[in-house]
């Protein structure tokens, strides 16, 4: 029974304690980390974009290098739940950026498609750690008051890695081909290692769910440096959410697999869409830049949405709106209209990005399956996104580019009906 009295007064002080060093030095670890992953999916689309334009790769080739990396990232999140939740959060953040960041870098020495596809993979199975270990410790580490606002403010600095990305493979590619990018990133990945290392603390919610009470009292005690939240700022928080392990999937394995599915659909094609409809390859990634400036504008929108109107409303909204701009997106003809709705789709889809993945999701979920349920929500999307290129080549093929954001249409519909009916509201609400 003390245990169990000590565990929850060492929540408590956690859950009001005023943003400390400590903190800021997780968020800042955290956040460089998720702008390598937002970078890594345009480095594929562009990769993808490149190697069919100059042969080495054809279209159906292309489309197992773009599955190759989602089946990594799917492995690796799933992965990365269960070692997170088994053996700690930073044995995961030990290891997964070097995997990342070696496998990266050999890949620009890929002498044939075939080995380059499987060095994606291993890759990926690095990356696919990344995003769930990064949003659920900013998530573990931030005081409830100001949690989706840190959350999302991660996801607005990782989606910078979007427009940042495409502006190196337009710099680059040109150039010095698309294996220069590779040498870039992949070196990146390996700094961002080496800083990490030996500088990433332990999640202390995670130590008291092990009963490790001094390990997590030692780290909460200078998470209080600065001092706590007054009662009166607390008394904004509602009751303690506690959502089912079964009502938690359900909803953040749709919302999850709804937002990246329509994300990465979208943002790994536009540059090739962009190409076959007669532009040039360099002129196309200037035209996907531009789109992808939308990126951390949406991530901002999303954030401050989900901190004033709330989780929920935000979600749904965002949904419905990802559905009207896809379909106004299908019936543009000319680069001016289509990059002009294209950047509106991208804000959308990104404050998808931002509400869900970043802030809502980790939230459905208690501590002691956290990393599980989050892996395995983001893990779908990632799983579903292994088949999407080659759906998205049948439907170029058979059928024609606008009924692939039809498809978006109709899943974000869905997905909008889910979390409207069936997710909580988890706005500054404490969760166990």
């Amino acid at each position: 029974m003390e245990t169990l009295s000590n565990t929850t007064s060492l929540q408590k002080r956690m859950d009001s304690a005023k943003e400390s060093p400590l903190f800021y030095k997780v968020f800042i670890l955290a956040t460089t980390g998720l702008l390598l992953d937002a970078s890594d999916v345009y480095l594929a689309s562009v990769t993808n974009t490149a190697i069919t334009s100059s042969k080495f790769a054809t279209i159906t080739q292309g489309s197992k290098f773009l599955s190759a990396g989602f089946l990594g990232l799917f492995i690796g999140s799933i992965l990365a739940g269960f070692l997170g939740d088994s053996f700690g959060r930073n044995k995961v953040y030990s290891i997964n950026l070097l995997v990342f960041g070696f496998f990266t870098f050999v890949a620009g020495f890929a002498p044939n498609v075939t080995i380059l596809i499987g060095l994606r993979f291993c890759a990926s199975l690095g990356l696919g750690a990344e995003i769930v270990t990064g949003f659920a410790m900013i998530n573990e580490f931030a005081p409830v008051l100001h949690r989706g606002r840190w959350a999302g403010g991660a996801s607005i600095i990782g989606n910078l890695g979007s427009p940042l990305s495409l502006l190196l493979c337009t710099l680059l590619i040109p150039i010095f081909g698309w294996r220069s990018v590779y040498f870039v990133v992949g070196s990146l990945a390996l700094l961002l290692w080496v800083i990490r290392l030996h500088n990433f603390p332990e999640s202390p919610r995670w130590l008291l769910s092990q009963g490790r009470q001094q390990e997590a009292k030692k780290l909460i005690d200078n998470m209080e440096i600065n001092g706590f939240y007054s009662l009166k700022e607390h008394q904004q928080t509602g009751k303690v959410v506690s959502t089912s392990l079964k009502r938690g999937l359900f909803v953040g394995i749709t919302a999850a697999a709804v937002a990246t599915v329509a994300q990465y659909t979208f943002t790994s094609w536009v540059p090739t869409l962009l190409v076959k409809q007669g532009i040039n390859l360099s002129h196309s990634l200037w035209l996907s830049t531009v789109m992808m400036l939308g990126a951390p504008i949406g991530a901002a929108l999303g954030t401050l949405l989900v901190e004033h109107v709330g989780r929920k409303k935000t979600i749904v909204i965002g949904f419905l709106l990802t559905a009207i701009f896809g379909v106004v997106y299908a019936r543009q003809t000319t680069s001016l209209m289509a990059t002009t709705i294209g950047f509106i789709l991208t804000i959308c889809l990104y404050a998808m990005n931002a509400s869900i993945l970043s802030v809502y999701v980790p939230e459905l979920f208690q501590t002691k399956f956290r990393f599980r349920g989050e892996g395995l929500a983001t893990g779908t999307g990632k799983m579903l996104n292994i088949l999407m290129p080659f759906a998205v080549v049948w439907t170029l093929n058979e059928l024609s580019a606008s009924f692939i954001f039809y498809g978006i249409a109709i899943i974000t519909v869905l997905g909008a009906l889910v979390v409207g009916i069936f997710g909580p509201e988890t706005k500054q609400h404490p969760v166990e």
